[in-house]
């Protein structure tokens, strides 16, 4: 009997790499929602319509919070869940205007926080060259239910 020789086999086993994949992938599903920051703020409930994606073009608003004790936060910065003086929020968002001047600016002013304060954010983000500031609320419940359903 002759022997038969073995021929080296050119598949690729890609089992391996499926499995990083998943561990991936549940690493990143972990992880994702860990990566929002920010501020608690009970926000009020109001009957607005949604802003336009598109007018954002793909860029991250730049966001101050008014807590419910008043104070200033800002969406940017090494600590942006550490209130900020209006000083620092003004240069800060002067800043970020400077680099990228179609940046969408928005405020999201607690609920039980006095509206002057939130009056004060906007007139800070004003003086920083923001040409227009947007508020940001919560759809009410019976909204956001039909939004859920659609």
């Amino acid at each position: 009997m002759a022997k038969q020789k073995r021929r080296v086999m050119a598949e690729m086993n890609v089992v391996p790499y499926i499995d990083v994949m998943l561990v991936l992938l549940v690493i990143f599903m972990i992880t994702a929602p860990l990566l929002t920051q920010g501020v608690t703020v009970d926000l009020p409930k109001a009957d607005a319509k949604a802003l336009d994606p598109s007018e954002a073009e793909g860029q991250e608003p730049l966001v101050v919070s008014v807590d419910a004790d008043g104070q200033f936060f800002l969406n940017v910065g090494d600590e942006p869940d550490q209130p900020v003086a209006p000083q620092i929020l003004m240069a800060r968002a002067a800043a970020v205007l400077r680099l990228k001047p179609n940046t969408p600016v928005m405020v999201k002013g607690d609920r039980g926080v006095n509206y002057g304060r939130v009056v004060s954010a906007m007139a800070l983000l004003q003086k920083a060259g923001a040409p227009k500031v947007g508020l940001i609320t919560d759809p009410p419940p019976a909204i956001r239910n039909l939004e859920a359903a659609q």
